[in-house]
């Protein structure tokens, strides 16, 4: 008996054709689902490189790049505290062995050579010895003003409050493993004092958090983000929430995912919020509210994941490829932003964008609805005004990676010190990445700022705030 041919028709094939469906969806899901159990959701873990990397891919590596970043790094070191060692000729050498003299003369200043010393940090302990005058005429008694502090009835100075502060929300080292190190050097203090100091200079700092999420929320253009993090004697997951402006980076804690925070902080403005497809931003993103501009990297993250039993997905990689090109090419002519680079984006960027949404409508009836193809399809297409809105306006980015960024030491930080304690804690942690993180971005030392600002702020005019702000921030004069 001869096979049934290939266009053989009958209910057991359509039968056949329909298990083999659910299969392929099956075998979709489980995927996912071990990936979300046991794998990472990050391009890192994914094995996805970096889009940098594949926009260089062919080039050869720029030798001038490679000598001015050595040479940004030799004038940082310049910087460094000096000490000049003088080393001596020893004296069984001071004989020279041709002619036996000994009456040997310098040769200028001697040969240099430099070298690097660590010098292990160290807790110095200030007596703080007050005058105290009076009048013979026993009228009168007065004694020296005590030493600046940042709160009342503590032994320990601003600087060491600041490094407490940039140890955690910088370096991302949790209160109990300070305390080892704390021990380590001679100098036990509890953790509960460390906590203390912590929460209460994270509430005299709070108006600075809030005036710069304030001028974020006030900006034309805002990138936005949120990850899970755990809050102390519950078992509902809280959030911490980014909002960036240019170079200033602010952060809130909620308790939830929804769209009330987003609509707390951008609620009444106007502009453009670049975001992901989360639904979380629909209150701001409105007619009345803001643009939303969509994150092209969230869409090549979901065709990567597709590209695994797919080949066909690598043709959308390298169409979101050619559009990474384009902005490489702007930051290397430095137009970023200029008219120069919306002409840029129009004449060569739009194509690839029209191409590769015309190739995914071709696309989409040939995969299943919740395949990762089907899915990877169906999120660039619903997304499509959003994705392309880059293309408008130089100033946005085609991505929200930056705020994707910022996130990254709050999730460095809860793998440290897994949970914040309650709402409170939640909300002044925040304010201290706040104030931590736009130091960073202006360039600023966040050790240097906060020693400085935990003295000022108590005293300084609430209408002049703007001048503690890290980026107009200036040390108090000596």
């Amino acid at each position: 008996m001869a096979p049934p041919s290939d266009d053989h028709e009958c209910g057991w094939r359509g039968y056949a054709q329909h298990l083999q469906n659910d299969l392929d969806q099956l075998k979709a899901e489980v995927a996912e689902l071990r990936r979300q159990k046991f794998g990472r959701t990050s391009e890192k873990a994914a094995k996805m490189p970096p889009i940098e990397r594949e926009v260089r891919r062919g080039k050869k590596a720029d030798p001038e790049e490679g000598l001015q970043k050595r040479r940004e790094r030799a004038l940082l070191k310049e910087k460094l505290v000096a000490e000049t060692v003088q080393v001596p000729v020893p004296d069984q050498e001071r004989c020279c062995p041709h002619c036996q003299g000994q009456d040997l003369r310098a040769v200028g200043d001697g040969k240099a050579s430099t070298m690097y010393d660590y010098v292990p940090g160290f807790f110095r302990r200030r007596v703080i010895q007050r005058e105290t005058l009076a009048c013979p005429c026993g009228e009168y008694i007065v004694t020296a003003p005590s030493a600046e502090k940042s709160t009342d009835k503590t032994r320990y100075a601003p600087s060491f409050i600041a490094h407490l502060i940039v140890a955690k929300c910088s370096d991302c080292i949790p209160l109990y493993r300070l305390e080892t190190q704390y021990n380590r050097i001679g100098v036990p203090i509890a953790r509960s004092t460390m906590t203390d100091l912590f929460h209460r200079n994270a509430e005299l700092l709070a108006p600075l958090a809030k005036h710069l999420l304030a001028r974020v929320a006030a900006s034309e253009i805002v990138l936005a983000d949120e990850t899970p993090i755990r809050m102390q004697g519950t078992a509902k997951t809280a959030y911490l929430w980014t909002f960036l402006a240019g170079k200033d980076i602010t952060y809130v804690f909620s308790t939830s995912r929804s769209g009330d925070t987003p609509t707390t902080v951008l609620g009444g403005t106007t502009g453009t919020l670049v975001v992901d497809a989360y639904t979380g931003y629909n209150k701001v993103t409105t007619v009345e509210g803001r643009k939303r501009a969509g994150c092209m990297a969230h869409a090549r993250r979901k065709f990567f994941e597709a590209s695994r039993g797919l080949p066909e997905a690598e043709i959308a990689l390298n169409l979101i490829r050619d559009l990474y090109v384009v902005e490489h090419e702007a930051r290397e002519r430095g137009i970023v932003g200029t008219a120069e680079h919306l002409a840029l984006r129009q004449t060569r960027s739009r194509p690839i964008l029209a191409h590769l949404f015309r190739w995914l409508r071709q696309q989409r009836g040939r995969h299943l609805p919740k395949g990762p193809m089907g899915k990877a399809i169906g999120y660039a297409l619903r997304n499509h005004r959003a994705l392309t809105r880059f293309t408008t306006d130089p100033r946005l980015p085609p991505d929200n990676n930056r705020s994707e960024a910022a996130l990254r030491i709050v999730a460095l930080g809860r793998k440290n010190y897994l949970f914040v304690g309650n709402e409170d804690a939640g909300t002044n942690i925040a304010g201290l990445y706040s104030l931590v993180a736009t130091c960073a971005a202006h360039g600023k030392n966040p050790l240097e700022y906060l020693t400085d600002v935990l003295i000022r702020i108590s005293s300084h005019p609430q209408s002049r705030i703007d001048e503690l702000l890290p980026d107009r921030w200036q040390p108090a004069a000596t």
